[in-house]
């Protein structure tokens, strides 16, 4: 019986190079996002996006702190091959923080803003789909 007709069929080159270049940009906006968020002052921040006024600010701090950890999960995992089923599951953190803020604009009416988080939430929906399922990383032996 031929077994190799049962064997994982090795991921496309190509969708492993998209998968890497959708996270590197995600971990790059993420990671400029989060340390904004984490460093800025809430009054400027207040000033740049008024969403900030109705929540607290230890809760953007928060925000900012996850976004950082998504950016960092999306890219060392995968790079060093050290626990490399985190990156996938950094990917569904980023989507559950977009996700949540699809909800928050929505509540508040403001439905102009909610195709940066929609469309930040689909990437990192791609990243986790395709690091599970398609091309996930080898562990380093």
């Amino acid at each position: 019986m031929n077994t190799s007709a049962f064997a994982p069929k090795p991921p496309s080159k190509g969708l492993s190079i998209a998968l890497w270049i959708i996270q590197a940009f995600l971990a790059l906006g993420f990671l400029a996002s989060g340390l904004m968020k984490l460093t800025t002052p809430i009054e400027k921040l207040t000033a740049m996006m008024p969403w900030v006024s109705a929540v607290p600010g230890l809760l953007v701090r928060f925000i900012g702190l996850a976004e950082i950890l998504g950016a960092v999960g999306l890219v060392l995992p995968a790079l060093t091959r050290i626990r490399p089923r985190l990156t996938p599951w950094a990917a569904i953190g980023l989507l559950v923080i977009m996700l949540l803020a699809v909800g928050f604009h929505a509540t508040r009416g403001e439905l102009q803003v909610l195709g940066a988080p929609v469309v930040f939430g689909g990437m990192p929906a791609f990243v986790a789909w395709g690091r599970f399922r398609k091309a996930p990383f080898s562990p380093r032996s």
